[in-house]
């Protein structure tokens, strides 16, 4: 399945591959408790443990009731002893979370390879003062209250804003545009010092759990600002307007500011990527943000923003991977679609392989996708290939063969039954074994239907986890996917007019999304009529493979 809607690139020398997994996977742990006991008191637990019978693992059936998470304790001790995972992923999460209401914040390090980047200690750091501000400034606090009194009564007096000042998210489009505009969203609240909040009409706190302790980052239901999720580019309080009126001065003359970056904004607005935040925005309390895409990348062609960017991700491929895997997590519903799904089919390969499909061009023959799918794989040795049958007596199987399980998401299940068929009616050249699954074919995007985006997020976290990546040009749920997992994916072109380029696939240069709506001026200078090519600018934001301009 595949949801869309909606990559700068990294310093050329920074980039490091993740290895890939060869031989047996191990059998996934249960989820170790961040608590530091006295050897005697681990002495009672495994005495108690070795005495309690296995347990079952039982489900309500219900989505609205929560999943009964019970694990065979004899089994995860065994297991916690043959492999301790850093479930803190190197102080980027914190420890205290209940993990009966969100088993993935813990668990998934159980199911994905380890970090192929790790967190600066700074940006540890930052994140830290990041969740002290959402706490204090956070709805139910009085900071809050009286700041949405201010912004329902008209009040602008700068000086009463308790150090608080908020970034409201509207995301839109299709889920992987959501999720790239929340990430980025949440870079951008920590740049400028922010309480995040985000729009919960999007379904996102259906499938996310809150990431910050002792707080929420959903906008309450009784937001005073009116009319706010139907703002557009024509508003007064649009930042193209207020800055082309020259009205940047106190910030009694506005109670909010309005900013739309999705993919189609004007030039005009997309000056709002070149605010140094000190000159106008700082002194508005309320910035309410519209965004359908990644716009990370072009951020760091803000002068006042780069030294900051560059402490927190000294390697510059690393946003994405590392703020998704530190504000991301699926609630147990999905997160129970996900494992679920990865033990009865991926677990026990020697290797996976993820393919995601999405069509843009619903015009392009099926068959011809097939035929670029087939083709790249074949070109990258992805997939082995197949002998004709002829009739002959198939091999006897041998124990030493390898196994690869392919993981197939796209609207249409047409492909992965073709690919499957395949398999099944001829055997592979090198003996290799191969298995094809696909989770769901919901054939036709639906947008902001809880259960389309739980299992769309479900497939996203799961070719997360695959050993390579196969991804659709200018598919965002390609992005999350190979970005969530730190894979540098194998990009398909997007055909044109029906037909296929004829470069098949190309290795992309990062595992960053492509940001499908960057600025293409100076912010030095900020001639918004004047392209130029960014990577003049600042080198590690280069052009996307998929898209010319992103």
């Amino acid at each position: 399945m595949d949801t869309d809607g909606s990559r700068g690139g990294p310093d050329l020398l920074e980039i490091e591959e993740a290895t890939p997994f060869t031989g047996k996977k191990a059998k996934k742990p249960s989820i170790v408790k961040v608590i530091r006991w006295s050897s005697v008191v681990n002495a009672i637990v495994v005495a108690l443990i070795m005495t309690m019978p296995p347990v079952l693992l039982i489900f309500s059936g219900r989505l609205d009731d929560p999943a009964v998470w019970i694990k065979s304790a004899v089994a995860g001790l065994g297991a916690r002893r043959e492999s301790r995972k850093d479930v803190l992923l190197g102080g980027l999460l914190l420890p205290g979370f209940d993990e009966q209401s969100c088993a993935s914040r813990y668990q998934s390090v159980y199911y994905r390879k380890n970090m192929t980047r790790s967190p600066t200690p700074y940006l540890i750091s930052r994140l830290r003062e990041q969740e002290a501000l959402q706490r204090r400034c956070g709805p139910g606090t009085e900071p809050y209250t009286r700041a949405s009194e201010r912004l329902k009564s008209g009040e602008k007096n700068v000086n009463t804003v308790d150090g608080c000042s908020y970034l409201v998210l509207l995301a839109y489009r299709g889920l992987g545009n959501r999720i790239l505009a929340t990430a980025s969203a949440f870079l951008y609240a920590m740049l400028t010092n922010r309480v995040l909040l985000v729009d919960r009409a999007k379904t996102l706190g259906n499938i996310f759990c809150e990431p910050f302790p002792g707080t929420t980052w959903l906008l309450p239901l009784d937001f005073p600002l009116e009319g706010y999720s139907d703002l557009g580019e024509e508003a007064a309080e649009s930042y193209a307007n207020v800055t082309l009126r020259n009205n940047t001065g106190p910030a009694s003359e506005h109670r909010f500011v309005y900013i739309t970056l999705d993919h189609g904004a004007s030039a005009a607005n997309r000056l709002a990527y070149c605010d140094d935040h000190r000159q106008f925005l700082h002194r508005v309390q309320w910035v309410v943000l519209r965004t359908d895409c990644y716009i990370a990348p072009s951020l760091f062609l803000n002068p006042a923003y780069q030294e900051e960017l560059h402490r927190m991700f000294p390697r510059k491929d690393a946003v994405f991977y590392v703020i998704s895997r530190y504000l991301l997590h699926p609630t147990n519903d999905v997160w129970g679609m996900v494992t679920r799904f990865y033990d009865s089919y991926l677990k026990n390969a020697d290797e996976t392989l993820g393919i995601q499909i999405r069509v843009l061009d619903e015009d392009t023959p099926p068959q011809n996708i097939l035929d670029q799918i087939l083709a790249c794989t074949s070109q990258e040795h992805l997939l082995p290939g197949v002998v004709a049958g002829a009739g002959g007596a198939p091999p006897l199987p041998t124990a030493g063969a390898r196994t690869k399980a392919v993981l197939v998401t796209g609207l249409s299940g047409w492909h992965h039954d073709r690919i499957r068929e395949m398999y099944w009616q001829s055997a592979t050249a090198d003996g290799e074994v191969v298995s094809v699954h696909q989770p769901s074919h919901e054939e036709y995007q639906e947008f902001f239907l809880a259960m389309h985006d739980m299992k769309a997020l479900a497939e996203m976290y799961l070719l997360s986890m695959t050993d390579r990546i196969v991804t659709s040009g200018w598919s965002t749920f390609g992005y999350v996917g190979s970005g969530l997992g730190g894979l540098t994916p194998y990009l398909m072109m997007r055909p044109v007019h029906r037909k296929v380029p004829d470069t098949r696939c190309k290795r992309t240069m990062s595992m960053e999304p492509c940001a499908q709506g960057p600025a293409y001026f100076e912010c030095t200078r900020k001639e918004y009529n004047m392209v130029l090519h960014t990577n003049n600018m600042v080198p590690h934001v280069q052009a996307c493979e998929d898209m010319a301009w992103g």
